[in-house]
């Protein structure tokens, strides 16, 4: 029923040119609604994070969960989505209220560069969710650096639609001058693999210690081996403004053919964003039922135990884009706001 009355709360705005030359005229899109007013005033919040097969959605399913059993105040139906990039554009057609994206596509947004140059609202920030350390791996024999790749390799660095593949692709660049670009379902990636239909796929750790089942899957599917980055490219990454590199102790993690000692990979910090104009009453009472049950969160998803420290909430907060005043509010009652963010307009 939830989704049913989010659906149709949607059509305003794409099945109204009224609606849309009015949210022209007011220079946002925050006069969308089915009303015409403010988004989230009527407490539903469309939550949308990845695909059905990531970690991400099942987190968002959780903490859908948890809200809706412990507030008539707000309710929130997790979606999934092709990734960060497809969420700015969820966001932008009041497809979505709250939506998860990482510190590359907040970079690209903040800077009005592709595809974000038009956006009307300015994303808010929420709450921190995870991090993601993003590797590169292949089933090829002999492999062991990004430099194997040729430029008739197939390769998927994350389904088209997501942010991440952006950021990889951009790593990509001081490695390899061609390659066979491909979009590939995380889920579908052991598969293909295995029929020799791709040659390199994205991988993931979260929090840069968890595997997410399907990484598992490839490692038992295939013979999967880890790619390092050259040292050169190591070095110009780390020079790079755009991009996040970490170390990774691969002693930690079995079952690969091949994994260096220790990996040098590109990561993002993936954080909740809503419309600067989405109802502050709504984003504090979703923020006030979750934070109350944060030590409970983790038996519902255990990635979900960073949550359970209070200061995890505003930890890799983007130096890019200002906090909901909703969140700021919240955050500075809870004692984990630093004077180094900065505060949305309301």
């Amino acid at each position: 029923m939830t989704a049913n009355l989010n659906s149709n709360r949607r059509t305003f705005l794409k099945g109204s040119a009224g609606a849309l030359a009015l949210t022209t005229a007011a220079g946002c899109l925050g006069m969308g609604g089915s009303s015409g007013g403010t988004p989230g005033a009527d407490g539903e919040m469309i939550m949308t994070t990845s695909t059905k097969t990531t970690s991400a959605y099942a987190m968002s399913q959780a903490i859908a969960n948890s809200v809706n059993q412990n507030t008539d105040a707000v309710t929130v139906d997790a979606r999934p989505s092709e990734g960060t990039n497809a969420n700015i554009g969820r966001l932008s057609r009041d497809e979505a209220d709250i939506s998860y994206i990482q510190n590359w596509t907040a970079s690209k947004v903040a800077n009005g560069e592709a595809p974000f140059e038009d956006i009307e609202f300015t994303p808010n920030q929420a709450f921190h969710l995870y991090d993601l350390a993003w590797l590169l791996a292949s089933p090829n024999d002999g492999w062991t650096s990004v430099a194997d790749i040729q430029s008739s390799s197939r390769v998927s660095p994350t389904p088209r639609g997501s942010g991440t593949a952006e950021m990889l692709q951009h790593s990509l660049d001081y490695v390899v001058d061609d390659y066979e670009r491909v979009s590939i379902a995380y889920s579908n990636q052991a598969s293909a693999m295995s029929e020799g239909r791709l040659d390199v796929s994205a991988a993931t750790f979260i929090n840069k210690s968890v595997e997410p089942g399907w990484v598992q899957q490839m490692k038992s599917t295939v013979g999967l081996r880890v790619l390092q980055w050259p040292d050169d490219a190591v070095s110009q990454l780390e020079n790079d403004p755009a991009i996040i590199i970490s170390d990774i102790d691969m002693s930690n993690f079995e079952g690969y053919e091949y994994a260096p000692d220790t990996l040098h990979t590109p990561t993002l910090a993936y954080n909740f964003v809503v419309r600067n104009d989405f109802s502050y009453d709504t984003l504090y009472s979703f923020l006030e039922t979750l934070w109350a049950q944060r030590e409970s969160l983790q038996e519902a998803n255990s990635l979900l135990g960073g949550l359970e420290d209070g200061e995890f909430w505003t930890e890799n907060a983007y130096d890019t884009l200002p906090f909901h005043p909703a969140a700021a509010d919240f955050y500075k009652e809870k004692g984990v706001w630093s004077d180094e963010f900065e505060v949305g307009e309301e």
